[in-house]
């Protein structure tokens, strides 16, 4: 049985872990948080992404944790409306599609309790070195003793240490696009009732969705930039003090930003690299081809690509090279149409059509 280490236990980490394992591998899920993370974004599994979460038994569970806006207000900088729609939301595209948008804590929770009783998990450690010979990779950790592996793949996002370790500094594979967001939750002070608030103003602007039965808010908030490094109390700083700048509800945006223990803020950026893998080792996702959260399709690459992978790892049998061979050839036309999703319309979504487009360009059995 082939060892297989997954650096990431987010989305494409489990998922990947829940695939090996029905093939027949023995995954080992490492995550440097304490547990499963809580917070974050509203997420969308659309078109051919659908297919994994349903061979996966975890349709009809995802289908009743789905968001179930009424639509949304476009607001002018003083807060008057100036759009609004009952047909359609920036998160998630046309409310009458039969994509599903939900929360991403509820996704990683259930992906994970599918597959804790038969994939090995470590919480609170991470990647720290790699070490490949004919036999296997011996993999360094910041807390645990080496381990050796016959394969590992970096599941660990925009920042993947798997990658720098295997491919070189991020620097080589980054584009960034100009634009940085955070995203954090806080009570619903505002009232909404399943219907988002949208505003921009110059260079900033922000998202605002009810979740948890209205109770809640999760607050998504982009302002231009050129890279700034990734000190996370710089960056929560400076999300407080644009926020406060702003004129409609900036006080009470910036005091829940300021106080919320789920802020994350990053740049929104791509990864384009001209190889997912070298030797044992490969990625998946975001490491490998982060869309940026721009073009609304990085939890359905991340499925896809897990799904994909694994199915490339065990029709090859022991031989990882063409494994891997073929896991690039699959996916690289539906990663390029779904990175482009992205920049297609600075400062707005796709069309209908290139979503349409772009979510269904892979077929699971091919």
């Amino acid at each position: 049985m082939q060892t297989v280490l997954i650096n990431g236990g987010g989305i494409a980490g489990p998922v990947l872990a829940h695939w090996l394992r029905h093939h027949g591998f023995a995954p080992t899920v490492v995550e440097r948080a304490p547990g499963v993370r809580a917070g974050g974004q509203a997420v969308d599994i659309r078109g051919v992404a659908l297919g994994v979460v349903e061979r996966m038994g975890l349709l009809e569970r995802a289908s009743a944790v789905r968001t179930h806006m009424r639509g949304m207000s476009v607001l002018d900088p003083d807060g008057n409306e100036v759009h609004r729609s009952t047909e359609a939301t920036y998160s998630s595209g046309r409310l009458d599609n039969e994509d599903i948008e939900l929360l991403r804590d509820d996704l990683v929770r259930m992906v994970h309790e599918r597959t804790r009783d038969d994939v090995e998990y470590v919480f609170g450690d991470g990647v720290t070195a790699l070490e490949e010979d004919a036999s296997g990779v011996r993999v360094g950790f910041a807390h645990g003793p080496a381990r050796t592996f016959d394969l590992v793949i970096g599941a660990d996002g925009l920042h993947s240490a798997v990658r720098r370790l295997a491919f070189g500094p991020e620097e080589r594979f980054v584009r960034h696009l100009g634009t940085y967001v955070a995203v954090f939750g806080a009570d619903n002070f505002l009232g909404l009732d399943n219907w988002q608030a949208w505003l921009r103003d110059g260079g900033t602007g922000f998202g605002i969705m009810p979740v948890r039965d209205n109770t809640e808010l999760r607050i998504t908030f982009g302002f231009e930039s050129e890279p700034l490094g990734r000190d996370s109390d710089m960056l929560r700083r400076l999300v407080v003090d644009r926020l406060a700048a702003m004129r409609w509800e900036g006080a009470r945006l910036a005091g829940a930003a300021a106080k919320a223990p789920d802020l994350y803020c990053d740049a929104m950026a791509q990864i384009h690299m001209d190889r997912w893998s070298r030797g044992r080792v490969a990625l998946l996702g975001d490491a490998g081809y982060c869309p940026s959260p721009l073009s609304g399709q990085g939890t359905s690459l991340a499925l896809v690509g897990a799904y994909v992978l694994a199915d490339s790892l065990a029709r090859a049998g022991s031989d990882h090279l063409a494994a891997y061979t073929r896991y690039e050839e699959r996916m690289r036309p539906f990663v390029a149409l779904n990175q482009a999703l992205a920049t297609e319309n600075p400062g707005g979504p796709a069309s209908d059509e290139s979503v349409g487009r772009a979510k269904n360009a892979i077929s699971l059995d091919g």
